[in-house]
């Protein structure tokens, strides 16, 4: 596979992780579909294997997320620019601490988004445990799912 199509791939992994923290694109399935084209390109041993464990924790996080009450944040008071926040700060946080980094990221950047809004630590925690009752722990779950299908389909791009 040439340097423009893992390109390609990895535009399309990254349309897909911007595309969870935006209501109604199946982010995680055009991060999915873009691991399936590269292994599909590529056949080789370590493609097929991120790709089987690319679908098996994708169908994880499905049942985890199907386990979790329903979407509801915009009656929570997010905004688009909370998802902003929310998705650099898990970003941030899976590169700075690998992998579990993503869950506290993408609570303080809900929490810095909050406190910038509403000016005081209380008002920002209380609005913090609202996003995340409404709807914001199946968000994280399925960017954290992709996020970790990101981090292999790099790691074997990388290293494989």
């Amino acid at each position: 596979m040439g340097v423009a199509e893992l390109l390609l791939v990895g535009v399309v992994i990254l349309l897909g992780l911007c595309g969870v923290l935006v209501p109604g694109v199946p982010g995680s399935w055009l991060v999915w579909a873009a691991v399936l084209w590269w292994a599909l390109k590529d056949p080789q041993p370590v493609s097929w294997g991120v790709l089987v464990g690319a679908t098996a924790v994708l169908l994880l996080s499905q049942v985890v997320r199907w386990a979790l009450p329903p979407r509801r944040l915009r009656a929570s008071g997010a905004t688009p620019r909370m998802a902003v926040y929310a998705g650099t700060g898990a970003l941030l946080g899976f590169l700075l601490l690998p992998v579990l980094g993503a869950i506290p990221g993408f609570m303080a950047g809900v929490y810095l988004h909050e406190r910038l809004r509403l000016g005081r630590h209380a008002e920002a925690m209380a609005s913090l445990r609202t996003a995340m009752r409404s709807g914001g722990s199946s968000v994280l779950t399925e960017l954290f799912t992709c996020l970790l299908i990101a981090g292999a389909w790099l790691g074997a791009t990388i290293w494989g």
